[in-house]
C-alpha cells in the first residue's frame, strides 16, 4: 500500500490524507512527553483516514501515537474513553495502557504545566501548500503497542473475518468485555464529531442530530430526506444500558492464532446496550458494503455471523430481551455514527465531497438495503440465532 495514502470514501479506494503525515520528530516528543523516552523510529503508518497514525520502536518498547485533531477529540473527551479502557483493563480485558499529550504539532520537546497536562509548544504544522495550518491543535494519545498480530492493520474497515476461527474468537472476547464493563456506570457521552450512538428509528435520530449539529441541520434542509428514509425501528428501552466499544470489528483487534489478544480503538465507545455491539459488529464486517454500492452482490458472511454468535453466547447468552431487540437493532446500528460522521465532514476538515457520499452510499445505501430480501433474511438469522 503507498504509505502516502489512505483509505477513501468512495470516489477512489485510496486517496490523499486530510491530515499531515506525522514526522519522526513529532512522534518522538510525544513519546518523550508521555513515557519519558527519547529516540523513536517509525515502523509503519496506518491508511485509516481520520486520524495520523504510526507505529513506533524507542529502544525495546514498542508504542502507536495517534495525532488528532482537537475538535475532534479534545482531552476531556478522550479522557471518556480513557476511563473506560481503564475500568476494562483493570478487569482483564487486554486494553493497552495509553497517555495524552496536547498542543500543536512540534518539534520541540514538550513541556508540563503547572496542573500536569503535557503540552507542546505551538508550532503549526504545513497545510500541505508550503503554508502554515493554523486551524487546527491536535491531541495525541500514545498508546502501548497491544500484544498479538495487528494482521488486519491493512485492511479497510468493513472487511469480515479472514475465517470462522476469527469470528468465533472476537464473539468470545466481546462478551468477556460486556461482562467487564457491567459495572461501569459513566452517563452517556454527549454529541461529538465521530460518535456511535443508539437510537429508536430513523426520524427521531435524524432529529437528534439535527438539533445538535447545525452543520447537519443546514446540509439536510433542502433535502426531502423524510421520504428517503425507510420507516425502521426498534425499541432498546427493554434492555439494561451498558458502555460498549462501538467499533468492534478484526481491524481493532490483535490476534494470536484466532484468540484475540488485545482490544483497542476506542473511539467511538459509549453508553449504549451489548446488542448494539454485537449488531455494530454484523454490519461492519458480513455485508460487503463496497461491491452493493458498485450495484453488486452483498456477499453475507453468514458462517462468520454464526461463528461469531457461538463464540459470544458461550460466555455470556443473550436474555430474552436482548435475543427480541437485536433484530430489529441491525438495521439502525450505523445511523448514528453515519450522522455524526457528516456532520465531522462538514465542519472540520470542510470536506463537503465525503459529506454527500456518506449521506447517499452509507447512510441511505446501508438503510435502504435492509428493506430488501436479502436484508430480511439477514434480520432472520440473526432472530433464529438468538433464539438457538
Amino acid at each position: 500500500m503507498d504509505e502516502e495514502r489512505v483509505f477513501g470514501m468512495g470516489d477512489e479506494p485510496l486517496a490523499a490524507p486530510t491530515w499531515p503525515a506525522l514526522t519522526e520528530a513529532e512522534a518522538s516528543s510525544a513519546v518523550a512527553a508521555t513515557w519519558g523516552l527519547d529516540g523513536t523510529t517509525i515502523e509503519w503508518r496506518s491508511a485509516r483516514p481520520l486520524s495520523a497514525t504510526v507505529g513506533v520502536r524507542t529502544g525495546s518498547e514498542r508504542f502507536v501515537v495517534k495525532r488528532l485533531p482537537s475538535a475532534l477529540r479534545d482531552p476531556v473527551a478522550l479522557a471518556e474513553e480513557h476511563r473506560f479502557m481503564a475500568h476494562l483493563r483493570a478487569r482483564g480485558i487486554p486494553v493497552p495502557e495509553v497517555r495524552t499529550v496536547t498542543g500543536s504539532a512540534s518539534q520541540s520537546a514538550a513541556s508540563c504545566d503547572r496542573l500536569g497536562q503535557h503540552r507542546f509548544d505551538v508550532v503549526p504544522v504545513s497545510a500541505g501548500d508550503g503554508h502554515a495550518d493554523h486551524r487546527h491543535a491536535f491531541v495525541y494519545e500514545v498508546h502501548q503497542a497491544g500484544e498479538g498480530d495487528d494482521r488486519y492493520r491493512a485492511d479497510f474497515s468493513w472487511t469480515p473475518f479472514r475465517d470462522v476461527e476469527d469470528a468465533a474468537g472476537a464473539g468470545t472476547m466481546l462478551a468477556r468485555l460486556h461482562s467487564a464493563a457491567e459495572c461501569f456506570d459513566a452517563p452517556a457521552r454527549p454529541a461529538r464529531p465521530l460518535l456511535a450512538s443508539m437510537h429508536n428509528d430513523v426520524v427521531s435520530a435524524f432529529e437528534w442530530h439535527t438539533a445538535r449539529r447545525p452543520a447537519l441541520a443546514a446540509f439536510l434542509a433542502d433535502r426531502d430526506w423524510r421520504t428517503e428514509v425507510p420507516d425502521l425501528r426498534a425499541d432498546p428501552t427493554t434492555v439494561e444500558p451498558l458502555w460498549t466499544h462501538g467499533d468492534w470489528h478484526p481491524t481493532n483487534l490483535l490476534w494470536r492464532d484466532h484468540e484475540v489478544t488485545s482490544v483497542i480503538d476506542f473511539g467511538l465507545s459509549d453508553r449504549t446496550t451489548a446488542v448494539f455491539d454485537l449488531a455494530t459488529t454484523v454490519e461492519r464486517t458480513a455485508v460487503d458494503w463496497i461491491s452493493l454500492r458498485d450495484r453488486g452482490p452483498a456477499n453475507v458472511r453468514t458462517d462468520q455471523i454464526t461463528a461469531l454468535f457461538e463464540g459470544y453466547q458461550s460466555i455470556r447468552p443473550l436474555n430474552h430481551a436482548e435475543s427480541r431487540l437485536l433484530p430489529d437493532l441491525l438495521p439502525l446500528a450505523h445511523l448514528g455514527y453515519e450522522l455524526s460522521e457528516i456532520d465531522y465532514f462538514l465542519t472540520i476538515p470542510q470536506e463537503p465531497r465525503n459529506a454527500e457520499i456518506a449521506y447517499h452510499d452509507w447512510l441511505l445505501g446501508h438503510l435502504r438495503w435492509y428493506e430488501t430480501p436479502e436484508g430480511h433474511d439477514l434480520r432472520t438469522l440473526l432472530h433464529e440465532l438468538c433464539v438457538c
